[in-house]
Parts: structure tokens; C-alpha cells; sequence
């Protein structure tokens, strides 16, 4: 069974920055997708950045140019570094892992799942 923990969320200003941490622990896929996710109160949970364990990566519209997302494999932490924050990336986000078969930006297809760090940026 894999473990996430995040870490890293708090409260910004609109501009500001924030690096977000999932240390995972417990069986870890060999091959895997990770991402980064993020849900606001009455919405659906999106897709923020994913990786997999070539490297690959992918970011939604909405943040390419201000996140970076990362996988250091020595610490079995995935880290999301968020700048130039704006209001509307306020959510409660989530990282979660699967092994790397189809797509990895897709929530639906994750099923190990962190508790969530909450990002609230204010303008």
C-alpha cells in the first residue's frame, strides 16, 4: 500500500510563491505516473501536473509557465513549485501516484491518493 503525505500549503498573496512536498512511503511503483492535483470548494477535481518515471511531464494550461513539478527518486518525494500565484489557484490540492500505464494527467485514473494541503492565495 502506498503512503503520501503533503506538505507545503499555506496562505500567499496573489504573486507569491509556494513549493508543495508529497513524501511517499510504503510500496512504490517501479514505473509510475505522479501528479499533483487540485480541487476549489464546488468544483471538480483537476489535473495541475503529473510525471512519470521517464521524466515526463505534463501541466495544465492554467499554470504552465508558473509551476514546475518534480520527482526526486533518492527521497521518494514529488515537489510542485508554484510562482506568480494567482486567487484562482486557490484549492485544496492533492498529489497521488498509479503505475505508469495510460495517460497520467487524468485524476480519474489514480487510486492512492494524499490528504491534501490546502493553498488559499489572496489578491
Amino acid at each position: 500500500q502506498v503512503h503520501l503525505v503533503e506538505s507545503g500549503g499555506g496562505s500567499v498573496q496573489a504573486g507569491g510563491s509556494l513549493r508543495l512536498s508529497c513524501v511517499a512511503s510504503g510500496y512504490t511503483y517501479i514505473n509510475y505516473c505522479m501528479g499533483w492535483f487540485r480541487q476549489a470548494p464546488g468544483k471538480e477535481r483537476e489535473g495541475v501536473a503529473s510525471i512519470d518515471s521517464n521524466g515526463v511531464t505534463s501541466y495544465a494550461d492554467s499554470v504552465k509557465g508558473r509551476f514546475t513539478i518534480s520527482h526526486d527518486n533518492a527521497q521518494n518525494t514529488l515537489y510542485l513549485q508554484m510562482n506568480s500565484l494567482k486567487p484562482e489557484d486557490t484549492a485544496m490540492y492533492y498529489c497521488a501516484t498509479k503505475p505508469r500505464r495510460g495517460v497520467c494527467y487524468d485524476p480519474s485514473l489514480y487510486n492512492d491518493w494524499g490528504q491534501g494541503t490546502q493553498v488559499t492565495v489572496s489578491s
